[in-house]
C-alpha cells in the first residue's frame, strides 16, 4: 500500500491513531472558527511544527507540504490581490489591474488556514501506519466499511503519487521526454492522465476482490491481528480537546468573539 509514513521512534507515532485523528479534527474546528488573521499562524507554530520536530518528520513534512502549498497560495495570493473587490489600498499597477493590499491580507488569511490544514493532514500520515489507524477504528466500534473508507481516503494523495511516478518511468524507457521547459512537462501531462485515471479504477476493483476473498462484509464476530493500545489518558484528553473545538467552534456562530484591528 503506498503511503507517506516514516518509521521513527518518537511519542507522536506512540499515539493512538485516533487520537492524531482527532487532534487534526480538532485543528480544523479551531482554524474556522477563530475569526483573527492570527490564529491559523499561532496553530501552526505552536502545534504542528513543535509535533513535527518531535516526531522527527519535519523535514519530510517541508518537503511535501511546500511542493502542494507553494503553487496554491501563489495563485490564491496574486487572484485575491488583482481581483478582490475590496481593495482600495493600491501597492501597485499592471496595465488597468491594481495589485490592492486587501487582497493579499485577505490572501494571506486564506493561506494561513490552507497551510495549517495541509500540514495538519500530512503530519498525520507520516506518523500513523494506515494499517494501525483501520484497526483502531474498528476496535472503538467503527464499522469495518467505514473504517477502510476513512483509511484509504487518507493514503489517495501518495497512491496517486506513487502510480503517477510509475507511468512516467515506463515512459521513459519507452522514449518520452518528460523534462524540459515548463510547456513540455505541461504537456507530458496529457499522455499521464489516461493510465493513471485507468489505472485508479483497476486498483479499485483489485482491492473490492480482494476485499470480498476475505470476507470483509461479514458481519461475524471478528478478531485482531494486532491490538493498538488505547490509554485511558489519550481517551479524556481526546474528549478535552474535542469539546474545547467544538466550544470555540459555537461561540464563533453565536458571534461571541471580540472584534481586532484586521477581522477576517
Amino acid at each position: 500500500m503506498s503511503t507517506l509514513y516514516l518509521d521513527r521512534p518518537s511519542p507522536i507515532h506512540r499515539l493512538n491513531p485516533i487520537t492524531k485523528l482527532i487532534g487534526v479534527l480538532a485543528i480544523i474546528l479551531l482554524v474556522f472558527a477563530l475569526p483573527y488573521w492570527w490564529a491559523p499562524l499561532a496553530i501552526l507554530v505552536l502545534v504542528v511544527v513543535p509535533a513535527a520536530l518531535l516526531a522527527r518528520v519535519g523535514g519530510r513534512l517541508l518537503l511535501v507540504g511546500g511542493a502542494i502549498l507553494v503553487p496554491l497560495l501563489l495563485v490564491v495570493a496574486i487572484g485575491q490581490g488583482f481581483f478582490n473587490t475590496r481593495g482600495e489600498t493600491i501597492l501597485f499597477s499592471i496595465g488597468s489591474f491594481d495589485f490592492a493590499l486587501e487582497g493579499v491580507l485577505f490572501a494571506a488569511a486564506v493561506g494561513g488556514r490552507t497551510a495549517v490544514l495541509v500540514t495538519a493532514a500530512m503530519l498525520l500520515l507520516l506518523t500513523t501506519h494506515p494499517g494501525k489507524l483501520l484497526s483502531a477504528l474498528s476496535q472503538n466500534g467503527m464499522p469495518p466499511k467505514m473504517a477502510y473508507v476513512i483509511s484509504s481516503t487518507l493514503q489517495m494523495l501518495p497512491a496517486f503519487r506513487t502510480r503517477a511516478d510509475s507511468i512516467i518511468l515506463a515512459q521513459r524507457s519507452r522514449g518520452l521526454k518528460t523534462r524540459g521547459n515548463p510547456i513540455r512537462r505541461f504537456a507530458v501531462l496529457i499522455p499521464l492522465l489516461s493510465p493513471l485515471i485507468l489505472g485508479v479504477f483497476v486498483d479499485v476493483d483489485e482491492r473490492s476482490t480482494a476485499m470480498e476473498a476475505r470476507a470483509f462484509a461479514s458481519t461475524g464476530p471478528r478478531t485482531a491481528l494486532e491490538i493498538v493500545k488505547d490509554p485511558v489518558g489519550e481517551k479524556v484528553a481526546r474528549w478535552v480537546v474535542m469539546l474545547l473545538a467544538v466550544g470555540a467552534l459555537v461561540v464563533s456562530f453565536m458571534g461571541l468573539y471580540p472584534e481586532m484591528s484586521w477581522p477576517l
